[in-house]
Protein backbone atom coordinates (compact mmCIF):
# COMPACT_ATOMS: atom_id res chain seq x y z
CA UNK A 1 0.00 0.00 0.00
CA UNK A 2 1.38 3.41 -0.97
CA UNK A 3 2.39 5.71 1.87
CA UNK A 4 0.78 9.16 1.84
CA UNK A 5 3.12 12.13 1.97
CA UNK A 6 2.92 14.21 5.19
CA UNK A 7 0.97 17.09 3.58
CA UNK A 8 -1.67 14.76 2.13
CA UNK A 9 -1.92 12.84 5.40
CA UNK A 10 -2.30 16.09 7.34
CA UNK A 11 -5.22 17.19 5.15
CA UNK A 12 -6.86 13.77 5.38
CA UNK A 13 -6.62 13.62 9.17
CA UNK A 14 -7.69 17.24 9.59
CA UNK A 15 -10.88 16.48 7.67
CA UNK A 16 -11.40 13.19 9.55
CA UNK A 17 -10.84 14.58 13.04
CA UNK A 18 -12.80 17.73 12.20
CA UNK A 19 -15.93 15.60 11.79
CA UNK A 20 -15.51 14.03 15.23
CA UNK A 21 -17.50 15.14 18.25
CA UNK A 22 -15.69 16.71 21.22
CA UNK A 23 -15.95 13.49 23.24
CA UNK A 24 -14.59 11.38 20.37
CA UNK A 25 -11.68 13.77 19.91
CA UNK A 26 -10.83 13.74 23.62
CA UNK A 27 -10.94 9.94 23.68
CA UNK A 28 -8.53 9.93 20.74
CA UNK A 29 -6.21 12.38 22.51
CA UNK A 30 -5.98 10.03 25.51
CA UNK A 31 -4.62 7.36 23.16
CA UNK A 32 -1.74 9.59 22.09
CA UNK A 33 0.86 6.81 22.28
CA UNK A 34 -1.02 4.84 19.61
CA UNK A 35 -1.10 7.72 17.10
CA UNK A 36 1.47 8.63 14.46
CA UNK A 37 3.43 11.87 14.83
CA UNK A 38 1.27 13.56 12.19
CA UNK A 39 -1.93 12.35 13.85
CA UNK A 40 -0.77 13.64 17.24
CA UNK A 41 -0.13 17.09 15.75
CA UNK A 42 -3.52 17.19 14.02
CA UNK A 43 -5.35 16.10 17.18
CA UNK A 44 -3.50 18.70 19.28
CA UNK A 45 -4.30 21.40 16.71
CA UNK A 46 -8.00 20.47 16.61
CA UNK A 47 -8.20 20.48 20.42
CA UNK A 48 -6.61 23.94 20.58
CA UNK A 49 -9.06 25.29 18.00
CA UNK A 50 -12.00 23.94 19.98
CA UNK A 51 -10.45 25.12 23.27
CA UNK A 52 -10.89 21.71 24.85
CA UNK A 53 -8.98 20.35 27.83
CA UNK A 54 -7.71 16.79 28.00
CA UNK A 55 -8.28 15.48 31.51
CA UNK A 56 -5.47 13.44 32.99
CA UNK A 57 -6.33 9.91 34.02
CA UNK A 58 -7.03 9.58 37.73
CA UNK A 59 -4.26 7.83 39.69
CA UNK A 60 -5.04 4.23 40.66
CA UNK A 61 -6.99 3.78 43.88
CA UNK A 62 -5.03 1.78 46.44
CA UNK A 63 -6.67 0.08 49.42
CA UNK A 64 -5.69 1.57 52.79
CA UNK A 65 -4.15 -0.56 55.49
CA UNK A 66 -7.04 -1.38 57.86
CA UNK A 67 -6.95 0.00 61.38
CA UNK A 68 -6.89 -2.90 63.83
CA UNK A 69 -7.25 -2.78 67.61
CA UNK A 70 -4.60 -4.50 69.79
CA UNK A 71 -7.16 -6.98 71.10
CA UNK A 72 -8.02 -8.14 67.57
CA UNK A 73 -6.81 -11.63 66.52
CA UNK A 74 -5.53 -9.96 63.32
CA UNK A 75 -3.54 -7.25 65.08
CA UNK A 76 -0.14 -8.92 64.73
CA UNK A 77 -0.68 -9.65 61.04
CA UNK A 78 -1.88 -6.12 60.23
CA UNK A 79 0.66 -4.26 62.35
CA UNK A 80 2.56 -1.81 60.14
CA UNK A 81 6.29 -2.42 59.82
CA UNK A 82 8.74 -0.17 57.98
CA UNK A 83 10.46 -1.90 55.04
CA UNK A 84 12.40 1.06 53.62
CA UNK A 85 13.07 4.77 53.80
CA UNK A 86 12.97 6.69 50.51
CA UNK A 87 14.94 9.88 50.02
CA UNK A 88 13.64 11.12 46.67
CA UNK A 89 10.53 11.17 44.53
CA UNK A 90 12.20 8.92 41.97
CA UNK A 91 13.01 6.24 44.57
CA UNK A 92 9.50 6.50 46.01
CA UNK A 93 7.96 5.96 42.58
CA UNK A 94 10.26 3.00 41.93
CA UNK A 95 9.27 1.32 45.21
CA UNK A 96 5.60 2.13 44.69
CA UNK A 97 5.66 0.40 41.30
CA UNK A 98 7.20 -2.75 42.79
CA UNK A 99 4.70 -2.90 45.65
CA UNK A 100 1.78 -2.26 43.29
CA UNK A 101 2.92 -5.08 41.02
CA UNK A 102 3.12 -7.41 44.03
CA UNK A 103 -0.33 -6.30 45.23
CA UNK A 104 1.02 -5.14 48.60
CA UNK A 105 -0.84 -2.24 50.31
CA UNK A 106 1.53 0.34 51.79
CA UNK A 107 1.68 3.71 53.52
CA UNK A 108 4.27 6.46 53.17
CA UNK A 109 5.26 9.01 55.77
CA UNK A 110 3.50 10.07 59.00
CA UNK A 111 0.53 11.15 56.87
CA UNK A 112 0.04 7.46 55.94
CA UNK A 113 -0.29 8.29 52.25
CA UNK A 114 -1.33 5.32 50.11
CA UNK A 115 0.44 6.71 47.04
CA UNK A 116 3.38 8.95 46.16
CA UNK A 117 1.04 11.62 44.79
CA UNK A 118 -0.46 12.05 48.30
CA UNK A 119 2.83 12.38 50.21
CA UNK A 120 3.23 15.79 51.84
CA UNK A 121 6.47 15.06 53.71
CA UNK A 122 9.83 16.22 52.37
CA UNK A 123 11.61 13.32 50.67
CA UNK A 124 14.95 15.01 51.37
CA UNK A 125 14.40 14.24 55.07
CA UNK A 126 13.55 10.61 54.39
CA UNK A 127 10.05 9.14 54.13
CA UNK A 128 9.34 5.79 55.78
CA UNK A 129 7.43 3.17 53.79
CA UNK A 130 5.40 0.67 55.79
CA UNK A 131 3.37 -2.43 55.01
CA UNK A 132 1.37 -4.95 57.02
CA UNK A 133 3.49 -7.49 58.87
CA UNK A 134 1.82 -10.36 57.01
CA UNK A 135 3.10 -9.00 53.69
CA UNK A 136 6.79 -9.20 54.60
CA UNK A 137 7.59 -12.40 52.64
CA UNK A 138 6.21 -10.92 49.42
CA UNK A 139 7.82 -7.54 50.11
CA UNK A 140 11.19 -9.23 50.57
CA UNK A 141 10.88 -10.67 47.06
CA UNK A 142 9.79 -7.31 45.62
CA UNK A 143 12.72 -5.49 47.26
CA UNK A 144 15.17 -7.69 45.43
CA UNK A 145 14.39 -5.49 42.40
CA UNK A 146 14.58 -2.19 44.29
CA UNK A 147 17.71 -0.19 43.54
CA UNK A 148 17.51 3.26 45.20
CA UNK A 149 19.69 5.97 43.71
CA UNK A 150 19.33 8.76 46.26
CA UNK A 151 20.15 7.34 49.67
CA UNK A 152 22.41 9.62 51.75
CA UNK A 153 26.01 8.48 52.10
CA UNK A 154 25.82 8.16 55.89
CA UNK A 155 22.89 5.76 55.49
CA UNK A 156 24.83 3.63 53.02
CA UNK A 157 27.90 3.54 55.26
CA UNK A 158 26.02 2.74 58.45
CA UNK A 159 23.43 0.29 57.19
CA UNK A 160 23.72 -3.40 58.02
CA UNK A 161 23.69 -5.63 55.01
CA UNK A 162 20.71 -7.95 55.13
CA UNK A 163 21.62 -11.61 55.10
CA UNK A 164 20.08 -13.60 52.23
CA UNK A 165 17.77 -16.47 53.06
CA UNK A 166 19.52 -19.79 52.43
CA UNK A 167 18.41 -23.38 52.40
CA UNK A 168 19.64 -25.00 55.68
CA UNK A 169 20.40 -28.21 53.78
CA UNK A 170 22.27 -27.16 50.59
CA UNK A 171 22.76 -23.44 51.43
CA UNK A 172 21.24 -22.32 48.12
CA UNK A 173 19.69 -18.84 47.93
CA UNK A 174 16.98 -20.15 45.55
CA UNK A 175 14.38 -20.09 48.33
CA UNK A 176 10.65 -20.04 47.61
CA UNK A 177 8.10 -18.74 50.14
CA UNK A 178 5.13 -21.13 50.46
CA UNK A 179 2.83 -19.87 53.19
CA UNK A 180 2.38 -18.75 56.77
CA UNK A 181 1.62 -21.61 59.14
CA UNK A 182 0.00 -21.65 62.55
CA UNK A 183 -2.85 -19.69 64.09
CA UNK A 184 -2.69 -15.89 64.36
CA UNK A 185 -1.56 -14.92 67.89
CA UNK A 186 -4.31 -13.59 70.14
CA UNK A 187 -2.12 -12.44 73.03
CA UNK A 188 1.37 -11.04 73.42
CA UNK A 189 2.51 -14.31 74.97
CA UNK A 190 1.24 -16.45 72.10
CA UNK A 191 3.75 -18.12 69.79
CA UNK A 192 4.29 -16.15 66.55
CA UNK A 193 3.33 -17.61 63.22
CA UNK A 194 6.05 -19.24 61.16
CA UNK A 195 7.01 -19.06 57.52
CA UNK A 196 7.14 -22.19 55.39
CA UNK A 197 9.84 -22.33 52.71
CA UNK A 198 10.93 -24.67 49.92
CA UNK A 199 14.40 -24.82 48.37
CA UNK A 200 14.18 -24.46 44.60
CA UNK A 201 17.39 -26.48 44.18
CA UNK A 202 17.20 -29.52 46.46
CA UNK A 203 13.50 -29.41 47.33
CA UNK A 204 14.10 -29.28 51.11
CA UNK A 205 11.19 -27.77 53.08
CA UNK A 206 11.41 -26.07 56.48
CA UNK A 207 9.79 -23.54 58.79
CA UNK A 208 11.23 -20.54 60.63
CA UNK A 209 10.38 -17.02 61.78
CA UNK A 210 11.44 -15.53 58.43
CA UNK A 211 14.67 -14.02 59.75
CA UNK A 212 17.94 -14.86 58.01
CA UNK A 213 20.69 -15.89 60.43
CA UNK A 214 24.43 -16.25 60.29
CA UNK A 215 25.29 -19.88 59.58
Amino acid sequence: MATLDPATEWRRLTELYGRMSDDELLDLARQKSELTDVAQEVVANEIRQRRLTVQREAPPTRPPIPETQPDSPYYDDRKVVVIATVWSLADALQLQLLLDRAGIPFVMGPEKATGVDSVTSNFANGVAVGIMNIGLPWARQALQNYFPKDEPEEELEGETKELPLRCPKCHSEEVIFDKLVGEPPTTEKASPQQFEWTCGVCGHRWKDDGTAKEG
